[in-house]
């Protein structure tokens, strides 16, 4: 038996990274799972056969998390498809980073509009669906810098500060139709983005680690299997760091 059998979970952003990772952890234990991306491409489809292989249903979805009414649109459609949806795992984010003082107002919109905006999409499109079935959970991916902040990350820092507030007032507010809300805050994690770093940019950052080494999107994935389960039925309105003690 997995801890996650006749569950549904939702994921944005899950073509790649840590949202992929977040959705094969979840395939593992036994959920049925719908991801979106901004378009199904090759990557996407490679995604899809590794979930499959798990044997539950899967079906991924191309739209855009940060448009309002296709999120409505593409949540009705995941519902119409499996029925019901018990996981939301608010994932999709992009980083523009520099300094405030040559930042540009673009840079600023994107990426808030992005990380902030897209996650009030969807919680908009589903605490309904949620509500009725008196129950779920919702995942946000925020981040250290969101707690610490971040020199040269303004925009990324403020959006994932704003997810940190979006999830406890979300948790206060649901809560009692049986809803819970919790944030996961990843330190330096091993990615695409992060192997482009100069060595010396990456061996600068693993020097900050107490841990002394980048975590994974596996390891991510763990906390957040941890949250959608009922092994955290009692647990909402947290914010779990997953960094190696680089931000205790």
């Amino acid at each position: 038996m997995g801890l996650l059998d006749g569950k549904v979970a939702l994921i944005t952003g899950a073509a790649r990274g840590i949202g992929k990772a977040v959705a094969l952890k979840f395939a593992s234990e036994g959920a049925d799972v719908a991801f979106t991306d901004l378009v199904i491409n090759d990557v996407a489809q490679q995604t899809i056969a590794e979930l499959e292989a798990f044997g539950h249903r899967v079906k991924a979805y191309a739209s855009n998390a940060a448009d309002f009414t296709q999120t409505h649109e593409v949540v009705q459609q995941i519902l119409a498809d499996f029925g019901r949806i018990d996981i939301l795992v608010n994932n999709a984010g992009i980083t523009k980073d520099g300094l405030m003082l040559r930042m540009e107002e673009s840079q600023w919109d994107a990426v808030l509009t992005v990380n902030l905006k897209s996650a009030f999409n969807f919680i908009h499109a589903l605490t309904p669906i949620m509500a009725k079935q008196r129950g779920g959970s919702i995942i946000n991916m925020s981040s250290v810098v969101g707690v610490a902040g971040n020199a040269g990350q303004c925009n990324y820092s403020a959006s994932k500060a704003g997810m940190i507030g979006l999830t406890k007032s979300i948790a206060k507010e649901m809560g009692p139709r049986g809803i819970r809300a919790n944030a996961i805050a990843p330190g330096f994690i091993e990615s695409d983005m992060t192997a482009a770093m100069p060595a010396e940019v990456r061996e600068a950052w693993v020097k900050t680690i107490p841990l002394r080494r980048g975590g994974t999107p596996e390891e991510v994935a763990k906390v957040a299997l941890f949250l959608a389960s009922d092994l955290s039925s009692y647990v909402s309105g947290q914010v779990i760091h997953c960094c190696g003690a680089m931000a205790c």
